[in-house]
């Protein structure tokens, strides 16, 4: 029988129950598609969790069979086609946050102008806000630096602290992290993300996969944990809050194999640097960028973290890591219920999203191999993180840049003078950055990076 002329109740088909706290579970098993001609085997894994949301979410209308089956026969991804796809959860930091949250205000003011209920206006979406980049230092040096900061952090912005505060006890679905707990990623990765999210609202209880929509380019850190989702606009992310699908074309899934193992003196922050200059080249621009290979048993959560959020540097929507037995153990470590842990590790390998190290049935639409033992310590720039420098090549290159610049604005120097001098010249280094969003959570490379600012 060919494939278009299968026609089954995709529902019934793919139910099945687990036993979960003594309740039962339902959740919904792409593998039980084998039956019916859909090899999942042969799926990308994120392509595996979109399946998934595409089969939950199925309505007849917005999410039709056709999406289904077009998604799987694309496996190869030849042709360019959309489909609809419903977040578990919306991830907003204060800067996009704060607008929707006086969108939906103003909404609840109409509909009790017009006679209705304003409280029906909330989102349908589950939704967090973190309160991102906020602390100003102000006062250094002291034992209590951190507390007199955070003060005037209040102080300053008293009044958008209060609207937040009212949002947060007013509308349903909706958290709000305050100031001074850390940056939006870090927090979706260590405390907000569940990696596969258990439903308690709804008899019985539903288990499926953690998937995000955030309003930060760098939401795809998340992505190093399992978690399918990127970064989306302000307006994109409030449409999904109220229940709107997100309309996704279906992006080519490239496949990268890691091997090796990062040698003595190489960082986290080194290998996506290289990654970043490597696809790059290979233009992934829009695609899945999917991580495979003997090499991802030797990278610890954190450093996949670091990789999956410089996606948008290399191009991709994604950097996207499966689920393994290092991310079990990363929830563990960072405080997640071992009953939940125990779900996760059961769920996955029935559904069969967990890394199974059975690659060579994957489909992807090209491989591109990096061997990480020829990883350098490296810096990037002066503009873009593309433009890795080796640290050997470092004196020579900056060199080179300076009498480039020079020249382009008519200026003269001596090269040999570069290193003699001390007072304040062209080529002084007045401040650097050791460290940003991409690796702060990365315990080795923070601590690297505080020993060089104490150093410094």
């Amino acid at each position: 029988m060919r494939f278009l002329e299968i026609k089954f109740d995709i529902i019934n088909i793919t139910k099945d129950y687990v036993t979960f706290s003594k309740n039962e579970a339902e959740f919904f098993n792409i593998t039980k598609l084998k039956s019916h001609g859909i090899d999942v085997d042969s799926l990308p894994y994120s392509i595996r969790i979109l399946l998934e949301n595409l089969i939950r979410n199925y309505d007849g209308e917005n999410i039709k069979e056709h999406h289904i089956f077009d998604l799987y026969k694309n496996r190869e991804n030849r042709e360019v086609f959309e489909v609809p796809f419903r977040p578990t959860r919306i991830l907003l930091q204060d800067f996009t946050g704060i607008p929707a949250v006086v969108d939906l205000a103003t909404m609840r003011e109409a509909i009790k102008k017009s006679g209705g209920n304003p409280e029906k206006i909330n989102p349908i979406i589950p939704s967090d806000l973190v309160i991102d980049h906020s602390i100003q230092v102000d006062n250094f040096g002291v034992e209590n630096a951190f507390t007199l900061n955070i003060i005037k952090e209040y102080n300053r912005n008293s009044e958008r602290y209060k609207l937040l505060k009212w949002a947060q006890a007013s509308f349903s679905n909706f958290r709000v992290v305050p100031p001074g707990k850390g940056i939006v990623h870090q927090i979706n990765l260590e405390y907000l993300a569940d990696v596969i999210h258990l439903d308690k609202k709804v008899d019985p209880f539903l288990i499926y996969p953690d998937s995000v929509l955030g309003t930060d380019s760098h939401t795809t850190m998340i992505n190093g944990l399992g978690v399918f989702g990127w970064g989306v606009g302000g307006i994109e992310a409030e449409a999904s809050m109220l229940g709107q699908p997100y309309y996704m074309s279906v992006p080519k899934v490239i496949g990268v194999r890691l091997i090796g193992f990062l040698s003595e003196g190489a960082t986290a922050t080194d290998l996506v640097l290289t990654i970043t200059q490597k696809l790059r080249e290979e233009n992934v621009v829009g695609c899945f960028v999917e991580f495979f290979g003997s090499g991802l048993d030797r990278l610890t959560i954190p450093d996949r973290t670091t990789i999956s959020n410089m996606a948008p540097e290399y191009g991709a929507t994604m950097g996207f890591f499966p689920i393994d037995d290092l991310t079990l153990k990363y929830l563990r470590n960072t405080g997640r219920e071992r009953e939940h842990v125990n779900l996760i590790k059961e769920y996955s390998k029935i559904t069969s999203i967990f890394r199974d190290h059975n690659e060579s049935k994957i489909e992807y639409f090209k491989i591109i191999e990096i061997d990480m033992r020829e990883v350098e310590p490296s810096i990037s720039g002066p503009k873009n993180p593309e433009e890795r420098v080796s640290l050997y090549n470092s004196k020579a290159n900056f060199r080179d840049k300076l009498n480039f610049y020079l020249e382009d604005k008519n200026m003269d120097i001596i090269d040999e003078t570069i290193s003699k001098k001390r007072e304040m010249e062209h080529g002084s280094v007045v401040i650097a950055a050791i460290t940003s969003c991409t690796n702060t959570s990365n315990p080795n490379v923070m601590v690297a990076a505080g020993l060089l600012a104490k150093k410094a």
